[in-house]
């Protein structure tokens, strides 16, 4: 760099640096496309222009200064609900520069230092700090170039207010008892938001060191990452606590907590403490998660082999939390539904949950915050991993919970969202925050969590333990890509590690990620880049030829026919490597092949009666038995289901219904195919059966097809009959089959079902005159709150318990019984306190909105309020947040008429300049395109079927 260019931009970040504080103090957004980050709300009052002189163009920060150690000092003040701090990062310099590019976003940085190793000033000046709000970076110019291969330290002091929403450093409060509101402080800090709390690098590769200090006022607690060394009293109304040096790690990945909470603790086998922090009158609802902390802690310090490597972690509730928990390491943080439980209140599905999410979070201390990925394309290697990693753990510490008769659901799930068109590529390209937020989806967690379970049962449990084990020691405290981890799985060698073994191979046959499998030398990376780097999932159709089934892959997609002129387009250039699985009638055996062209056979003898692709549902993708297959599967379901597992049949009933919006399978043969389900005894098939009825139901409830509606009714009604009676209104069996019961018992009072409604009046009713304080089934209070809400008297009782209740997950149950309500004032009142709130928090905005959209009486209101508050909702929620995102496809799920179709598109138009930036308004108008199609082409038949069936 040129004297005289030196020169012209150390006089322009003079000019500028009058003007840079209050830039800085505003969030950001950009009217070019390919630096917007956000919605108009986030606004820097130079509309996200940056500063002439700054040096930098990139959303991404340049590589040539690393950060080493960040020494971070804070004072937040939760009287007057501000933050000022000083951070002191060391820096190692890779090319000679002038420049420290930066991080900083809605901070007024009051000050700036450069000082060289000796801790000598580069200037005797304060150095001026450019801005660059579009792209929430800072520049510091130093007048002495910064030479390569030396260190720095750079020195920022900076202040802000807490802010209000949900990421950030963000003020959260909470009720005592008595009434008194009690403030404290949390952070959020993943994907983009460190930035918000102090000038970092913040982006996933720069890891370094922390050293956080933190001032409070003696009534409150401070927790971050690391425990407290020491604790020096300033004066009698400020306490300074001094963290230990944490261990190399992302900056989303810090935290801190100020707070009043108690906590409850225990030590793991190996020595690690363990706290669950909570408010004060809360704190006898931690004792469950305590006890799945330890354990879960345990296990998987045994099954990778490492052990965890911070001294203490602890797990706090927040009141206030938009997410269900974030995994920062050695302090996660938790929505209090996801962390606390109440043995009177909660219900086996409640207990579930938290057990599920402990283990998710705690799986993230290996995958995550011990290996991350190198960017946020790659987010799912955390999240599908840790996805994953929760019904590991749980089948291993729990297995009473037999929680691995739900990641079917977490499949299906992920089929539904990758069957539309507008699904992605588990590996995307992500740039801008308000990409990078959209990244946190069903695609990362769900699909990332099927494509890992699918390459365990291809690899074997051994082979992908030791993998994974493999992968985790080699990138320890350091970054990995997709490619590192198919390596690790794979067990090739580069040459300066090369090891021998069955699977290892030298540095030229590395690339091949040679596995074998069945005969045949696989090549793993070519496999998984189908799976990761291709969005969709595949349809695989079977055909019976004599001994041979043939088969032919092709893409899924439920929102487009092969009559449409863009079919052939969306087909084109799909291709995946399938490990298929099948069962025949003749052989217990499970046969494998890998399919790895668009058609192909494989032998299945002349003696099979029946053949049953994708056994277990290992495999990601879809079946269809072309010819007499279907009816070959329904009639051994009708004479014999459980030659079957209970996954097995399970998957057949999905796959029917998946089939029935293509028009592959007619509606007829898929009810025919369901036909056995009153002697079906396990309750996960008979829950796939009830969810596809029901959401028939309510899909057709506020329809002018009353005819058809009432039908469908009876035949649930008169179909399941055995099944509700067999119910019991108690607590009792395992979670599956309390789950099913309160599924059953639901449905039964929603359809009007005289017995279920007699049940549950009647115990609303003692429930009320005992005012509150009867002990209802937990795993049945919300259908029974649910009916007591449909009159004035058990509605405002309700609202009056919401308001009381300690727990918040009772509080959702009854927040969703009147949801339930029928009474269109009562719903517009839920939501306009929704909207202020207070009585019901902005955390749970987006969930009620759902619950609202979901009643017939309600679904237009929703939507209504949707779009008359969209400006609030994207300035209180960041546009690509889980609440907006949830709020564009939960008050439009149950759309299914072109004229809401239309509306749909016409508002989407309207908000243009926001929803352009999203991918959830085209998965809603996918999944309503969807709706609208099964509309036209199943009423009729599901008519015709439901004549000749209800006489």
């Amino acid at each position: 760099m040129s004297v005289v260019t030196l020169l012209t931009l150390s006089l322009l970040a003079a000019m500028f640096r009058s003007s840079s504080a209050h830039q800085a103090s505003s969030s950001s957004s950009s009217s070019s496309s390919s630096s917007s980050i956000g919605p108009p709300g986030e606004a820097s009052s130079n509309g996200g222009a940056a500063d002439p002189a700054f040096p930098w163009s990139h959303l991404r920060l340049p590589s040539y200064i690393v950060p080493v150690h960040y020494e971070l000092r804070l004072h937040p003040n939760l009287t007057e609900l501000t933050l000022s701090g000083s951070v002191r990062v060391q820096v190692e310099v890779r090319n000679d520069t002038n420049w420290v590019v930066l991080h900083s976003k809605a901070l007024d940085i009051s000050g700036a230092m450069l000082l060289d190793h000796n801790m000598a000033a580069l200037s005797e000046q304060v150095l001026p700090v450019l801005h660059h709000p579009g792209h929430e970076q800072v520049a510091v110019f130093s007048p002495r170039v910064l030479s390569s291969g030396h260190t720095y330290f750079l020195h920022l002091q900076f202040g802000a207010e807490l802010t209000e929403g949900f990421y950030g450093f963000y003020k959260s409060s909470y009720k005592t008892g008595a009434g008194e509101t009690r403030v404290l402080a949390s952070t959020h800090f993943e994907p983009t938001s460190a930035r918000k709390a102090f000038p970092c690098f913040d982006e996933p590769s720069f890891k370094a060191n922390y050293t956080v200090t933190i001032r409070r006022s003696p009534e409150h607690i401070a927790l971050s990452n690391m425990p407290i060394e020491k604790t020096v009293r300033l004066n009698e109304d400020l306490m300074e606590d001094h963290f230990a040096t944490s261990v190399k790690m992302s900056t989303y990945l810090v935290a801190f907590v100020i707070c009043d909470f108690r906590s409850v603790s225990a030590t793991t086998s190996s020595g690690v403490k363990v706290s669950i922090y909570a408010a004060p009158e809360k704190l006898q609802q931690t004792h469950y998660a305590l006890e799945v902390a330890v354990k879960t802690l345990d296990f998987y310090e045994k099954y990778f082999n490492i052990n965890y490597p911070l001294p203490k972690q602890d797990l706090i509730a927040i009141p206030d939390f938009e997410s269900g928990a974030m995994e920062n390491w050695g302090l996660t943080t938790y929505r209090e539904t996801s962390l606390l439980y109440d043995p009177r209140s909660s219900s086996a599905r409640d207990k579930l949950w938290v057990t599920m999410v402990i283990a998710h979070e705690l799986a993230h201390q290996w995958f995550g915050n011990l290996v991350t990925m190198v960017w946020w394309n790659d987010i799912w290697l955390n999240e599908g991993f840790a996805r994953y990693m929760e019904y590991i753990a749980v089948e291993a510490t729990y297995p009473e919970l037999h929680v691995e008769e739900y990641l079917l659901n977490v499949c299906f799930a992920a089929v539904g969202r990758d069957s539309l068109n507008s699904s992605r590529p588990i590996s995307s390209a992500a740039e801008n925050p308000t990409q990078i937020r959209e990244m946190f989806d069903t695609v990362s967690y769900d699909k990332g969590a099927c494509v890992l379970h699918m390459l365990r049962h291809f690899l074997t449990d051994e082979v992908f333990q030791s993998g994974i084990v493999r992968y985790l020691r080699k990138f320890s405290y350091s970054n990995a890509r997709n490619q590192d981890l198919w390596d690790s799985l794979a067990n090739t060698c580069s040459e300066e590690d090369f090891t021998s073994g069955k699977f290892c191979y030298n540095d030229r046959q590395a690339s091949k990620n040679a596995y074998l499998f069945a005969g045949e030398h696989l090549n793993l990376t070519a496999m998984m880049n189908t799976w990761t780097l291709q969005k969709g999932v595949p349809l695989v159709t079977v055909t019976r030829e004599g001994s041979r089934l043939l088969l032919k892959q092709e893409r899924f997609l439920k929102a487009v026919l092969p009559s449409d002129p863009v079919w052939a387009t969306l087909q084109q250039g799909y291709l995946w490597h399938i490990p298929l699985t099948f069962k025949t009638s003749s052989s217990s055996t499970v046969h494998r092949h890998l399919m790895v062209t668009k058609t192909d056979s494989v032998d299945v003898g002349d003696q099979a009666s029946w053949v049953k692709v994708n056994t277990d549902m290992a495999g990601y993708y879809l079946v269809h038995y072309e010819g007499r297959g279907w009816d070959q599967l329904t009639r051994l379901l009708r004479e014999n289901h459980t030659a079957l597992s209970y996954r097995d049949r399970t998957h057949l009933i999905h796959n029917a219904f998946q089939l029935i919006v293509t028009g592959r399978l007619s509606t007829g043969r898929a009810l025919d195919l369901i036909g056995y389900l009153p002697s079906e005894t396990h309750a996960v098939p008979l829950l796939e059966g009830l969810g596809f009825l029901g959401a028939y139901y309510r899909m057709l409830e506020k329809t002018a097809e009353h005819d058809v509606t009432q039908k469908l009714r009876t035949y649930i009604l008169r179909f399941f009959g055995d099944v509700i009676d067999r119910q019991t209104w108690e607590d009792k069996g395992s979670v599956t089959e309390r789950h099913l019961r309160s599924e059953v018992i639901s449905l039964a009072c929603d359809l009007g079902h005289a017995p279920c409604l007699r049940q549950a009046n009647q115990r609303f009713a003692d429930w009320l005159h005992s005012e509150g304080t009867l002990s209802l089934p937990a795993d049945l209070t919300e259908t029974i709150y649910s009916v007591g809400a449909q009159d004035e008297r058990g509605w405002e009782f309700l609202l009056h318990t919401y308001t009381a209740s300690p727990s918040e997950t009772h509080k959702h149950k009854v927040l969703s019984a009147m949801g339930s309500s029928r009474d269109g004032n009562k719903l517009s009142r839920l939501l306009e306190m929704a909207l202020e709130g207070e009585v019901i928090r902005h955390q749970d905005l987006s969930t009620l909105v759902y619950l609202v959209a979901r009643n017939p009486q309600g679904q237009q209101l929703a939507w209504d309020f949707f779009k008359k508050n969209w400006g609030f909702l994207v300035q209180k929620f960041q546009l690509s947040s889980f609440c907006i995102r949830s709020l564009i496809v939960g008050t439009t799920a149950w759309f299914s008429s072109a004229e809401e179709l239309s509306d749909m598109r016409s508002f989407f138009q309207s908000i243009e300049a926001e929803a352009s930036q999203l991918r959830a308004t085209q998965v809603a108008l996918d999944n309503v395109q969807k709706n609208v199609l099964w509309m036209d082409m199943n009423l009729g038949p599901l008519r015709a079927w439901l004549n000749g069936h209800i006489h």
